[in-house]
């Protein structure tokens, strides 16, 4: 496939280089996700003020193409490389506290499965190189994941938004998926 060249000041979102399918797969993916489960669940937005609205949908769209993102070679192979950027990237994820506030909801579990989350990317991610890194991502990952669904009377969509939240930081980034780096030249390091 094409590969383009990203510019500079999203290298952090898709690596150098990325293919456009990869590109609109991100893109579509988490526009329509975001879109769909607005129109399913109009309480989402219900009785907010505009402003609130938009910045939750924005972070939330960020979370699902996110989960997309951090699974392709290129966000992967940049952040192998980037060991620091990693750790930075991990530990600026709020965004799930931010949208339970914005949307007024499910606030307490928001701030249990964020630090679930990071805490367990933490540990995910002091095992890079090793050969246990996926299998201690993807049982912590099923941990989180499956007793999500057993707390009481969450939000529909924070499910959602928690559950990709999840995957996004713990599995998907916090994993070296591919076991191989490159430099800016494309050459394996």
């Amino acid at each position: 496939m094409k590969q383009i060249r990203i510019p500079t000041f999203l290298h952090d979102v898709f690596g150098e280089k990325q293919s456009i399918a990869s590109l609109l797969a991100v893109l579509l993916f988490g526009g329509l996700l975001t879109t769909t489960m607005g129109l399913i669940f109009p309480e989402l937005t219900g009785n907010l003020p505009v402003w609130r609205i938009v910045l939750a949908l924005l972070l939330i769209f960020d979370i699902f193409s996110g989960c997309i993102a951090n699974f392709s070679p290129s966000t992967s192979n940049f952040y192998a490389v980037r060991k620091t950027n990693r750790i930075v990237f991990i530990a600026i994820h709020f965004h799930i506290v931010i949208v339970a506030f914005l949307l007024n909801t499910d606030i307490g579990y928001a701030i249990g499965i964020w630090a679930y989350t990071i805490l367990g990317a933490f540990i995910v991610n002091s095992l890079m190189g090793k050969q246990s890194q996926r299998f201690v991502a993807g049982l912590l990952l099923s941990i989180g994941l499956g007793c999500m669904p057993m707390l009481p009377d969450m939000k529909p969509y924070m499910l959602i938004t928690c559950s990709l939240f999840m995957l996004k930081v713990l599995f998907s980034f916090a994993v070296d998926h591919y076991g191989r780096t490159t430099n800016s030249l494309g050459e394996e390091t």
